[in-house]
């Protein structure tokens, strides 16, 4: 799926024990860079859930607090939190024009939302997002395959910085989380 977002790109990294999420912080308007430093990743749900998320800020701020409160409603549940804020945002006509695609990884899986209604896990423990993210999925996959004891967040890090080297909308300021997987 091509994803349409722009002035963003997020990845998450499953492998040698850890999962991290990691994202970088430019903001564009149009053509113009309007910001370096945003923060596109955070940990939510007391620390167990890392996310990112591209898109629209004001729409991605609103599709993270919903899905908070469905992490409330289902707090040892990833899988069925991420598919009830499919759920919602598809057939609520107050979130259906939001324009933002969200990852969520706890320690065990992944999984990408969006408001068409899909909830995606990754084959190989690896998911990007934004424009970017062809980039730095095809970056991580070769850290994966060519340096295996390179732990999540070096891969992360490394796929993210570049990716910032081939699209325009990604930089070099990175937010990273991690946790241990199971």
């Amino acid at each position: 799926m091509l994803d349409p977002f722009h002035a963003t790109t997020i990845i998450s990294v499953r492998h040698n024990g850890q999962v991290a999420v990691c994202g970088d912080g430019q903001v564009t308007i149009g053509h113009t860079v309007a910001k370096n430093s945003a923060k596109k990743v955070r940990k939510v749900n007391q620390g167990r859930v890392l996310c990112g998320f591209a898109g629209t800020a004001s729409d991605a701020f609103t599709i993270m607090e919903l899905f908070e409160q469905h992490l409330e409603k289902y707090p040892s549940n990833l899988p069925k939190a991420c598919v009830e804020l499919a759920k919602e945002w598809r057939l609520d006509r107050r979130f259906r024009r939001l324009e933002a695609v969200l990852i969520a990884s706890d320690a065990s899986e992944t999984f990408q939302i969006s408001g068409s209604g899909d909830v995606l896990t990754p084959d190989d423990n690896v998911m990007a997002i934004g424009s970017g993210g062809v980039y730095a999925l095809a970056a991580a996959r070769a850290l994966i395959r060519h340096a295996p004891k390179l732990k999540a967040d070096q891969i992360a890090q490394e796929s993210m910085k570049i990716a910032a080297e081939i699209c325009l909308y990604t930089n070099d300021n990175l937010t990273l989380e991690v946790l241990d997987s199971k």
